[in-house]
C-alpha cells in the first residue's frame, strides 16, 4: 500500500503525477491520500484541491481511501488519517513466508561487533539468523549474524517488512545499493530481461532500436538498450521489449519496473518483466503472449517451446515463472501431459526428444554402414553428433532399456547390428590370420600386415580378429596369432617362475626374441598381471600367482 502526501498550498504537482504514475507501474493495490498543511491554504482553493485529486484518482487502479485533510502543526485530521491507512492495510495482501528470500539491499554499513550490515524490505520468503544466504550479483556468500526488523532484534526476517541484516565474511567494500540477497540456488543474474513496456502519455519520444533508458527494479537503477519486438512504442502504448542491460540485474517473472529517460532523466513508463533469462536467440523477444498468461502451465508450455532442446530446469520454475515453489509439482505433472517430458529435471518439448531420438538411429545406422567391422560407435562420438549431452544419455538408457540398441563399454550399437564380412573382406582376414600364424612369437605390425592384403583395411581386419578372440593386440599396433601369444606368455611366466627373477637378457635366451619385440610383450603381461617389474626385471604377478601388483 501506499501513503500520496500533496501539499493543500500547492496542489496536485508535475512529481505528483510522476509518484502516481510510479505507484500504478509497481503495481501497488491500495492507498491513502494525505492533503497536508491545510492550515496554510483557503477553503475554496482547498476545495479546489481535493476535487483535482478526487478526478484523477479515479481513473487510477489503485483502490485509494477518500482524500484526508491533514495539518502537521495543529494535528487536525490525525484520526482520520489512522484510520484510513488501517482501511487500507486491511485490504493489503500478506506476501508468503515460504517462498524463495529476496531481499534488494538500499544501503550498507558496518556496525562495531557486528560487522558488515545491510537494509532493504524483503520482498519474499524468510531468513533466519544462521541462514546461509548469497548476494548478487557476483555471488558472494555469508551466513546472517543477526536481524533487525524495524529496529528490533528477531530471530528472522519476514516478507514486507524493513528489515538489516548482519552478513559475516562479507566486506562493506564488496556491497552497493542495487544489490540483493537471495537464499535459494536457483537465484542468478541476468544480463538480459524480457518485459512488457507501457509508456506514458507524456514520454517525450517512442522508444526505438537500441534506445537507451535507465531501468529501475528493487534498488538497482541499471542502464540498458532497448530491443523491441515489432517496431517503435509510441507514447501511451505499451509493446514487448528486450532490455539489454550494462551491469547484471537480479529479476523474476512478473517483477515491475520503472523506465526512465537517459538524458534528461524523467519517468517515461513502467514494465513488467516476463522472463528474467531469455534465450539469446532470437535477439527480439518473441511469444511473448503466451509468457504473459495468467495460468503458469501455459507460460512453462510456452517457455518449453521457446527453449527447444536448451529445455527449462524445473529448479528455475519459481524465478522463470514467478510461482510459489510449492507448486512447482502440479505445474511440472500437468504440463508433461501436454506434449512436454520431464528429463533428469529439464522440461524438454516431446518432439525435440522424438527428433534427437530419431537423428540417434540414423547417427548409428550411418556409423554401422560406414565401420561394418566395428563393434559400435563410440558414444562421446555419438553424444557430440546429438549436441546434446544430457539428452543423449537419457535416449540410449531408454532405447537400451527397449531393446533398440546395445551398450557395450564405451560404444553403443543398434541391437540388429552384428559386425560382417563380405567375401573379399573374409578372404582378407584369412590371408592376416595365416600371417599372424606364420609369425609366431614376433607378431606383425599393421604396416606389415598391409603387405598382405589392401593397407586401408589391415587395421579394420586386424581389430575385428582380435574381437573375434583369434587375434591380439599388443601395445599400439603388433598384432599376434592368439594361440601363439599365449605360448610366449606361458614361456615367459614359466621362465620367470623358475628363476623368481629374470631379466630381459635371461628371457631373450629363453624365448628367442630380440629386445624390439620382447619389451612390447613383457609390458603387455605387466599390464595383465602376469608378470611385475622388479626394478629391471621381472617377477611373476597375481595373474601368475605371485605376490607383486599388477
Amino acid at each position: 500500500m501506499a501513503l500520496l502526501v500533496v501539499a493543500a498550498d500547492e496542489g496536485v504537482m508535475p512529481q505528483t503525477e510522476e509518484h502516481l504514475a510510479i505507484l500504478e507501474f509497481l503495481g501497488v493495490r491500495t492507498g491513502v491520500v494525505a492533503i497536508t498543511k491545510v492550515d496554510l491554504a483557503a477553503p475554496d482553493w482547498l476545495e479546489l484541491v481535493e476535487a483535482d485529486l478526487t478526478e484523477r484518482l479515479a481513473a487510477s487502479p489503485i483502490a485509494w481511501e477518500p482524500a484526508v485533510r491533514f495539518s502537521a502543526v495543529s494535528g487536525a485530521g490525525a484520526e482520520d488519517l489512522m484510520r484510513a491507512l488501517a482501511t487500507a492495510a486491511a485490504r493489503a495482501v500478506e506476501r508468503s513466508t515460504d517462498d524463495l528470500f529476496r531481499m534488494p539491499v538500499d544501503r550498507v554499513f558496518s556496525v562495531a561487533g557486528a560487522g558488515t550490515v545491510v537494509t532493504g524490505t524483503t520482498w519474499s520468503g524468510s531468513v533466519v539468523v544462521g541462514g546461509e544466504v548469497r548476494v548478487l550479483p557476483g555471488d558472494a556468500r555469508s551466513v546472517v549474524r543477526s536481524v533487525e526488523v524495524h529496529g528490533e532484534a528477531r530471530a528472522g526476517a519476514e516478507p514486507g517488512r524493513r528489515t538489516a541484516l548482519a552478513l559475516r565474511s562479507v566486506e562493506k567494500a564488496d556491497l552497493a545499493r542495487g544489490a540483493v540477497v537471495v537464499a535459494d540456488p536457483a537465484w542468478r543474474e541476468s544480463w538480459a530481461v524480457d518485459a512488457i513496456v507501457t509508456l506514458l502519455d507524456s514520454a517525450p519520444r517512442p522508444l526505438t532500436q537500441r534506445s537507451r533508458v535507465r531501468l529501475h527494479m528493487g534498488t538497482a537503477e541499471i542502464l540498458a538498450r532497448v530491443t523491441p519486438g515489432a517496431g517503435e512504442i509510441a507514447p501511451g502504448e505499451a509493446g514487448a521489449v528486450r532490455f539489454r542491460l550494462e551491469r547484471p540485474l537480479v529479476a523474476r517473472w512478473g517483477d515491475r519496473g520503472v523506465v526512465r529517460s537517459y538524458s534528461p532523466m524523467h519517468t517515461i513508463g513502467g514494465c513488467v518483466v516476463v522472463d528474467p533469462w531469455p534465450p539469446p536467440r532470437p535477439r527480439r523477444p518473441v511469444e511473448l503472449e503466451a509468457r504473459t498468461a495468467a495460468d503458469p502451465v501455459a507460460r512453462v508450455r510456452a517457455l518449453v517451446a521457446l527453449e527447444g532442446k536448451r529445455g527449462v530446469g524445473v529448479a528455475d520454475l519459481p524465478i522463470r515463472l514467478g510461482i510459489h515453489p510449492a507448486t512447482v509439482d502440479r505445474v511440472v505433472n500437468e504440463v508433461t501431459t501436454l506434449g512436454v517430458l520431464n528429463i533428469e529435471g529439464r522440461l524438454l518439448p516431446q518432439v525435440v526428444v522424438e527428433a534427437s531420438r530419431r537423428r540417434l538411429e540414423q547417427a548409428l545406422e550411418g556409423y554401422h554402414e560406414e565401420h561394418p567391422l566395428e563393434p559400435g560407435m563410440p558414444r562421446e562420438l555419438l553424444r557430440a553428433a546429438l549436441d546434446l549431452p544430457d539428452l543423449a544419455e537419457h535416449l540410449e538408457e531408454n532405447l537400451a532399456h527397449e531393446g533398440w540398441i546395445v551398450l557395450e563399454g564405451g560404444t553403443v550399437r543398434l541391437a540388429s547390428y552384428q559386425p560382417t564380412l563380405s567375401a573379399r573382406q573374409r578372404e582378407w582376414s584369412e590371408r592376416i590370420g595365416t600371417a599372424l600364424a606364420a609369425a609366431g612369437y614376433q607378431g606383425q605390425s599393421a604396416q606389415e600386415l598391409g603387405e598382405h592384403v589392401p593397407p586401408a583395411e589391415a587395421v579394420p581386419l586386424a581389430e575385428y580378429l582380435v574381437r573375434q578372440g583369434t587375434a591380439a593386440r599388443v601395445g599400439r599396433e603388433r598384432y599376434y596369432d592368439r594361440a601363439a601369444l599365449e605360448r610366449l606368455r606361458d614361456e615367459i611366466v614359466e621362465e620367470v617362475g623358475r628363476l623368481g627373477r629374470a631379466s630381459p637378457a635371461e628371457l631373450r635366451v629363453r624365448t628367442g626374441l630380440t629386445r624390439k619385440y620382447l619389451i612390447p610383450v613383457l609390458e603387455w603381461l605387466d599390464g595383465a598381471g602376469f608378470t611385475a617389474r622388479d626394478g629391471d626385471a621381472r617377477r611373476l604377478g597375481p595373474a601368475a600367482g605371485g605376490g607383486g601388483p599388477a
